[in-house]
């Protein structure tokens, strides 16, 4: 077994990225925490990557590529009639005369560090378009905010635009319900293009820096149809019906986190109305959970109850005042009720506001929303993947101005001593605040296996380049068991051999350099009688275990009135008429997509059945409370073993 590890974020423990160019808002200045590590292709340091950027079979990382961008401008713009910036302005009516249009001029402080000049649009049949050129004057080579990026931008500085991105909220190419999507074009020449480097840390395909962070997810493109075409893939709880509607929002303008400039026509005081104005046309692309009357509400169409539910409209709504937008100014909202009934003020003050609030605010869905953040309980609740993701990996917060500025705040110890109060050791045991970048040993999950050979792998370990394995215990507790060996146990991808069924008990540490990890165990249940062995597990296996008429299949149907984003039953995904052998590879890899290779533990393919933030609550043979082996998580270890095993089709 080899699992190539890809870059990694998690769910989102990340603060705003970009409204149009992908922009948001929050707290000042760009703080770098020592040197910054070297930026190494599957390394969790390189930001604004998903948790799982779809790795292929042959190791290579799909949402990275140029035919992942391919496939979504062909879904969103199947004709290229925006292939260029002029085109696209010309096809979102900018400069017509119609409909509304607005420029604002502000720094980005918080996110990406620019200079922003945004000129957005809402048209008179209910569309919106935001223009963004984003302006950066580099200082050794750094993206980082500085008052001149906002000069810049105000002079329009020709050598200083580094980044043209535009949003639309229109209906897709067949027309129906509106969606965003994310455009970027070259500085020079106005050609679309299908990579952008936002923050110096390299090319990124598109959507991918945009939907990171703006609740979209990351899907599989769909394996060739009949004219040997692949397609983004079509999520069943998208309300409009479209392939390239990845459930990406519009992220509020967090005015209080931006600079302004002191000369006329670009103060604070000058651009609020505008910025007032474009924060009731995001407020119109949001989904309504339940009727209002208040007039702000009037353009927002119902929300479906599998969609996300227009959670940001709060945030908007409580900067201006409440209901009815009474306040001319944005002012930093307070704490939910939650967070202050917690006793947690602080801590949504230090750390959820500047680092993860605006992101996480456009994700979860009505049947499960608990990653938007919105109450102190919810945050709770992803306690242990805050500590994985952002004591650990270091991939959250997922924005690298934001990383820094966050380990360099107050906020970093607040969370530390959240997790250290939680049983998480987010402290070394002289008290110092654990940060990424020492070595993790990852051995996988504990497992069940049959007797005999069995692959390890350590490459999900976390900046290491050395690896020790070790027998720890045998069966009820022999030390050392005579029946079972590992085999290259200094190396990543040893093999483990025992004869005698029973829990072993493995240990790993990794290094770096004269560094260790704390030794990392792993529990290895070794059964005879398995069946199937893991490594003849296939898609069939996995299919069949989806559709046995339990709970799983009853849930996850294209007409389920819980509008799941994914059907695991057989119908005509790929819209020729039939079900063929082409629709069963197209599920294939749909499922193979919800998988998580950088942490299979977290995938949502394991996690949500298994009771951890799904809506239907723990399934039939998914109980993660048992232990590797028993009845109860029959389907758990099938999977688990399948996907340990690349997750062959």
């Amino acid at each position: 077994m080899a699992l190539t590890r890809p870059i990694g974020w998690m769910f989102a423990v990340v603060a705003a990225l970009m409204l149009a160019a992908c922009g948001g808002g929050g707290s000042p200045g760009d703080v770098h925490p020592g040197t910054d590590p070297a930026v190494v292709p599957g390394e969790p340091n390189a930001f604004l990557q998903f948790p799982n950027p779809q790795v292929q079979p042959d190791g290579s990382l799909q949402t990275t590529s140029n035919a992942y961008a391919q496939a979504y401008y062909a879904a969103i713009d199947p004709n290229n009639t925006k292939d260029t910036l002029a085109k696209w302005k010309a096809a979102n009516g900018f400069d017509t005369g119609t409909g509304a249009q607005l420029t604002v001029v502000f720094g980005d402080v918080r996110d990406l560090g620019f200079g922003r000049r945004i000129t957005a649009r809402q048209n008179i049949d209910g569309t919106l378009a935001f223009y963004t050129e984003n302006y950066l004057v580099k200082t050794g080579g750094a993206y980082a905010f500085s008052p001149i990026n906002l000069e810049a931008a105000i002079v329009r500085d020709p050598n200083a635009l580094v980044y043209v991105a535009g949003i639309e909220f229109s209906p897709g190419p067949a027309g129906g319900i509106s969606f965003a999507k994310y455009f970027n074009f070259n500085v020079a020449t106005g050609a679309r293009e299908n990579m952008a480097d936002v923050d110096g840390r390299g090319d990124k395909a598109m959507p991918g820096p945009c939907i990171v962070c703006h609740g979209g997810r990351a899907d599989a493109l769909t394996p060739p149809d009949a004219s040997g075409n692949v397609h983004f893939n079509l999520l069943l709880n998208a309300v409009s019906g479209a392939r390239g509607d990845v459930l990406g929002q519009l992220p509020p303008f967090e005015v209080s986190s931006f600079q302004f400039s002191d000369k006329p026509g670009y103060t604070r005081a000058e651009q609020e109305p505008m910025l007032k104005a474009m924060n009731k046309w995001v407020l119109c692309s949001y989904p309504l959970p339940k009727p209002s009357t208040f007039p702000e509400d009037a353009c927002r169409r119902a929300a479906s109850a599998g969609e996300w539910q227009g959670t940001a409209a709060e945030l908007i709504k409580a900067a201006y005042g409440g209901d009815g937008l009474p306040n001319s100014t944005y002012v930093e909202p307070a704490a939910p009720a939650s967070w202050t009934g917690a006793g947690q003020t602080s801590l949504y003050a230090m750390v959820v506001a500047p680092a993860c609030r605006v992101c996480h605010q456009l994700r979860g869905t009505g049947r499960q929303s608990d990653i938007d953040f919105t109450s102190y309980e919810k945050f709770q609740s992803y306690a242990n993947r805050i500590f994985a993701t952002v004591t650990n990996r270091g991939d959250m917060p997922l924005a690298k101005l934001v990383y820094d500025t966050f380990h360099a705040s107050p906020g970093e110890a607040a969370l530390a001593d959240y997790l250290v109060a939680l049983g998480l050791p987010a402290r070394d045991a002289g008290g110092a605040v654990l940060r990424p970048g020492r070595p993790i040993g990852d051995p996988g999950p504990d497992r069940v296996v049959r007797n005999g050979a069995t692959p390890l792998s350590a490459s999900n370990s976390l900046f290491a380049d050395t690896y020790v394995w070790s027998i720890v215990s045998g069966p009820n507790g022999a030390l050392p068991p005579k029946d079972a060996t590992i085999m290259n146990a200094n190396s990543a991808q040893p093999t483990f051999n025992a004869t005698t069924d029973g829990t072993y008990v493995l240990s790993l540490v990794a290094s770096k350099g004269a560094v260790r990890s704390e030794p990392k165990l792993l529990s290895l249940v070794v059964q005879t009688a398995l069946t199937p062995d893991p490594s003849v597990i296939r898609f069939a296996d996995i299919k069949a275990a989806l559709q046995d008429g339990k709970e799983c299949q009853g849930c996850h149907a294209p007409a389920s009135a819980l509008h799941p984003p994914i059907a695991f039953t057989n119908y005509d995904r790929d819209g020729d008429g039939g079900i063929t052998p082409t629709d069963d590879a197209w599920f294939y890899a749909e499922v193979r997509s919800r998988i998580n290779f950088t942490e299979i533990a977290a995938s949502p393919l394991l996690q949500k059945p298994s009771g951890h933030h799904h809506f239907g609550g723990l399934g039939e043979g998914f109980d993660t409370t048992l232990a590797p082996g028993q009845p109860g998580r029959a389907k758990y270890d099938l999977f688990q073993n399948w996907i340990l095993n690349g997750a062959p089709r």
